[in-house]
């Protein structure tokens, strides 16, 4: 594209995509409503004010509102330009967690770095910059990902660095997390699927040893299966939260009506929330929160899959990663509320409250209404070329 093409599609006006923004919004006030009411009595018994919780998670909802507006008025020319160094940037973020007197220890892990009023967690960043390396790299090796067996190792050993990073933490759940969206990604982006079997192979041991190297995973594996056959120990978090789902019923006891978050419920504002709008709500309540995400993924993907068949493979790429990532950290959490899945620490995108989740999940949808952006600009920009040309062959 000549700079000439390019300042004119500049100039061209675009829209964001109201459906995923109208999604995004019912996800985030849904979450706030449940934040407020799970919370209180967790800030009660700290001592702390009731509306302690809500508010914090109010913050983080505004200063991920500024982030996203960021995002929105950013050419994603740029990020493309720019993806490797940041990829550095997101390396040095996640090794800055072994740093004494940066790195914050919580419950045994090393994921958090102390930024003096508050803790961030450095895989939030990690995700969405680890997205926009992989769709540069994609775009920049289409063909050979999608022809060759080696196009595909290097953008997999990049994210596998990543994934030995945060098991160094450890984190399981996130670095799981990390693989199946590069997976994902790199597969939307035509990679051969006997080539990610045949890479996947080997790793499949090394993430099986991880997840069973240590005690209390292998008991989270094995309690999932039948949480009451030991409600008072190793099962307690998900007999509690099954228990809140089967009050709930069809429509809930209410708003605010809860007995499972009275202390019986751990984390009932972050891992366990579902469960909470499960109790209050109902199925109902679960089939709304399903609904929303089912969505927002799914305006997500077609945005991607528009873009490349537009041409825009980068933009495209980023739709996808986002979309995967949102989605498949939304389907763990649903899945370990309902006792589907083993118990793991990942919240549900902008329901649970969170602090550096919430603002890294804000700056992701973010960048997606900008993709969607960029493609309203560019259809614009196609439109008005095929009235231009039409008009010309009137007027020959």
């Amino acid at each position: 594209m000549s700079d000439a093409q390019a300042t004119r599609r500049s100039e061209l006006p675009g829209r964001y995509d109201r459906g995923l923004l109208l999604a995004a919004l019912g996800l985030a006030g849904l979450g706030l409503v449940m934040v407020a009411s799970s919370s209180i009595p967790v800030a009660d018994s700290q001592h702390i004010g009731p509306f302690y919780f809500v508010t914090r998670h109010l913050v983080f909802l505004m200063l991920g509102l500024g982030l996203a507006i960021a995002a929105m008025r950013i050419e994603l020319e740029t990020a493309e330009r720019y993806s490797g160094v940041v990829l550095l940037a997101g390396f040095a973020l996640l090794l800055s967690v072994f740093v004494p007197g940066l790195g914050m220890r919580i419950n045994g892990a090393l994921r958090w770095i102390h930024l003096g009023i508050s803790g961030f967690q450095p895989v939030e960043a990690f995700k969405l910059i680890l997205i926009l390396y992989l769709s540069s790299y994609l775009v920049r090796h289409r063909e050979s990902v999608q022809r060759n067996f080696f196009g595909v190792i290097k953008p997999i050993a990049v994210a596998g660095v990543g994934v030995v990073l945060l098991l160094a933490q450890p984190d399981f759940g996130s670095a799981a997390l990390v693989a199946a969206t590069t997976v994902g990604l790199i597969w939307l982006g035509g990679a051969r699927l006997r080539n990610l079997v045949f890479l996947g192979l080997p790793m499949m041991p090394v993430m099986a040893w991880a997840a069973m190297y240590a005690e209390y995973r292998i008991k989270r594996l094995t309690s999932f299966r039948d949480p009451f056959l030991d409600p008072f120990g190793d099962g307690y978090q998900l007999a509690q939260a099954l228990i809140a789902v089967g009050r709930g019923e069809w429509f809930g006891v209410g708003l605010g009506g809860s007995v499972q978050k009275l202390f019986y419920l751990p984390e009932a504002h972050t891992d366990f929330i579902l469960a909470v709008i499960g109790e209050e709500l109902g199925l109902f309540g679960i089939v709304l929160v399903l609904a929303l995400f089912a969505w927002f993924c799914g305006r997500g993907l077609l945005i991607g899959a528009r873009a490349v068949q537009r041409g825009l493979y980068f933009q495209g790429y980023v739709a996808f990663g986002i979309s995967l990532c949102i989605a498949l950290q939304a389907l763990v959490s649903i899945g370990v509320n309902l006792g589907v899945l083993p118990t793991k620490g990942l919240t549900l995108p902008l329901i649970s409250s969170g602090g550096s989740s919430v603002m890294m999940t804000c700056a992701m949808i973010g960048v997606l209404l900008r993709v969607s952006y960029e493609l309203s600009r560019e259809e614009a920009q196609s439109a008005e070329t095929t009235q231009a040309r039409v008009q010309a062959g009137v007027w020959a």
